[in-house]
């Protein structure tokens, strides 16, 4: 048996970036990152502001923490592509932070948030992040999305309020209605102009960063029409044009004790969104990320952000895709993205005083509709009725309760549903023995002649999944498939020993179809009962992403292209359109 030897610490927690300069990093390499770090930048900047304004804080402190978040968890992370920053996840954790602590109570809970996911990383926990389901994913986004867009509603429309705006959901819509004759016409068409500009920007020319037209011409147009709107100088006085001295927060035990919930509810969220990203990255690169030592390096990007003023910094997943996207050949691009924010901060300081407040909530609304997963949240409500629990349980009380209650709860109601279907697995199958009986060769007539040139064909391989495939294995499963589909150019996946899978392993076997098609890979499915092959199906493991067979010769015979061999029983019924060979 081959032994495998165990990697050292100094390996497992060694930076990304030392593994690209090893491999060889040259002027092409720059030339690449140098144009990918100043796409994102231009499209991280007015981002950074309106995720700051609607925290609840000046948009100065968003810039600081892209600017020194995002280069520490470039420079130190896990991840050759991940780029961090402020995330629009956070908005609603930092807005009641501010709310209860003040601005030094939000700079003190990120660095204990940051301190937190040090020893996280340390201690080795990233791996369990791993095991949320699904449905919990999806359903703390989608409901983050909704919160968030409800907070743009007052700039979108431009309403003045008398009193203070209320946090919670159904009482801000109550206000936010009884006020709507305050709206303002010039606020509501800069809003319509800048979600048209954006939206359509990223249909005809996806390659132009529509955000930073539209905030760009919304300014011009308020500067030179005088228009009657709120902006940043208006609101805020502008933003600074330099960065500010580290200093270290006023610390006290009392005062830690207070925020301490909120840290942690900081390094909870912002441990699963930079993994989530970090896994976006690998699904769209084919590398492979390592989670403590990216936990590491969040951990001293939000110290390093609450040093300078800044607010919790997490690997974001639509920066990270732009990124890549770019060109980016490794971390460089994202060290150079917070470089290019900084060069921007110092020379065009002055101008960000005309941006209005409706472009930025404009921006936000969009980015709302964009990570609510509206194919994702509608799949899994008509998949089955487990994963439509636990994902609506996740999302209304994100919504109505706290994400952190959401998370959890969402996550208990996983572990819960997969022990009740184990316990109907196990029932369902008491009454089969131990161990098959020995039974004839020839006894269901579907035996071949050996054929050695298939079991010596270094390009096919066959992988057996056996057991429930669930959340706790996706991850690894996953991973081992993604394995082979990088050195085969085919491979068959057997399920005839999976007596279910959950959302989570379908979705990861959704992406690894995918990533076959994109590298020619032909990928069969064999063995599915009805039920899996449903589960499969409703996810996109469909053709011509994969093809399903019943047996496994059926499946290496129609990748050698010989004659098909005849099942021992008929194709399951068509189950959705689309399916085929």
């Amino acid at each position: 048996m081959r032994h495998i030897k165990k990697p050292s610490f100094a390996e497992l927690y060694a930076p990304k970036l030392l593994t690209v300069l090893r491999e060889g990093y040259g002027a092409n390499d720059f030339r690449a990152d140098l144009i990918a770090g100043l796409t994102v930048a231009i499209v991280a900047l007015p981002l950074s502001m309106a995720i700051a304004i609607a925290s609840g804080v000046g948009p100065e402190r968003g810039l600081y923490t892209a600017v020194v978040g995002g280069f520490i968890v470039s420079l130190l992370g896990g991840s050759r592509f991940q780029v961090g920053g402020p995330a629009g996840a956070f908005i609603v954790l930092v807005a009641l932070t501010v709310e209860r602590h003040g601005l030094d109570g939000v700079i003190l809970a990120t660095l204990m948030a940051g301190a937190l996911l040090i020893a996280a990383g340390f201690l080795r926990l990233g791996t369990y992040i791993k095991f949320i389901p699904y449905p919990v994913t999806v359903g703390f986004t989608a409901g983050i999305a909704v919160i968030i867009f409800a907070s743009q509603l007052r700039d979108l429309f431009g309403i003045s309020l008398a009193a203070k705006e209320p946090g919670e959901l159904i009482p801000k819509l109550d206000v936010l209605a009884r006020s709507l004759h305050t709206a303002n016409a010039a606020a509501i068409a800069i809003s319509i102009v800048c979600i048209a500009i954006i939206v359509g920007v990223r249909k005809l020319r996806p390659e132009w960063p529509g955000i930073l037209i539209a905030v760009v011409i919304a300014a011009l147009a308020t500067f030179a029409l005088s228009l009657p709107v709120e902006t940043i100088g208006t609101k805020f006085g502008g933003i600074p044009a330099q960065m500010p001295w580290p200093s270290w927060p006023l610390v006290s035990l009392e005062k830690a004790r207070m925020v301490l919930p909120d840290a942690i509810a900081f390094a909870l969220l912002g441990a699963i969104e930079s993994l989530l990203s970090a896994v976006v990255a690998d699904g769209m690169t084919g590398r492979r990320h390592r989670s403590n030592c990216e936990l590491v390096a969040q951990g001293f990007a939000n110290i390093g952000s609450a040093l300078f003023g800044g607010i919790c910094v997490t690997g974001t997943i639509a920066r990270t895709a732009t990124n890549i996207r770019a060109g980016a050949r490794g971390p460089v691009a994202g060290m150079l993205h917070s470089l290019f924010l900084l060069g921007f901060m110092l020379i065009a300081a002055p101008l960000a005083s005309y941006i209005p407040l409706a472009a930025l909530a404009s921006v936000l609304a969009v980015v709302a509709w964009n990570m609510a997963e509206k194919y994702e949240f509608a799949t899994l409500v008509r998949s089955s009725w487990g994963d439509a629990t636990v994902l609506l349980a996740t999302f209304l009380l994100t919504i109505f309760r706290d994400l952190t209650e959401g998370i959890l709860v969402g996550f208990a109601l996983g572990a819960v549903l997969f022990i009740h279907r184990m316990a109907e697995m196990t029932g369902v199958e008491a009454a089969a023995p131990l161990a098959g009986d020995d039974r004839a060769d020839d006894s269901d007539g579907d035996r071949v002649p050996y054929d050695p040139s298939l079991a010596a064909d270094p390009d096919v391989r066959v992988y057996r999944i056996t057991g429930a495939f669930f959340f706790g294995a996706a991850s690894s499963v996953g991973t081992v498939l993604d394995s082979i589909a990088d050195r085969r150019n085919a491979f068959v996946v057997d399920f005839a020993a999976v007596p279910f899978l959950d959302s989570t392993a379908a979705n990861a076997m959704s992406r690894v179809a995918a990533r076959a098609k994109r590298q020619g890979i032909k990928l069969f499915i064999t063995g599915a009962s009805p039920v899996v092959r449903r589960a499969l199906l409703t996810h996109g493991v469909r053709p011509p992403n994969a093809r399903y067979r019943e047996t496994i010769a059926r499946a290496v015979a129609d990748i050698k292209g010989s004659i098909e061999i005849p099942d021992a029983a008929p194709d399951p019924p068509r189950i959705a359109a689309g399916e085929g060979p």
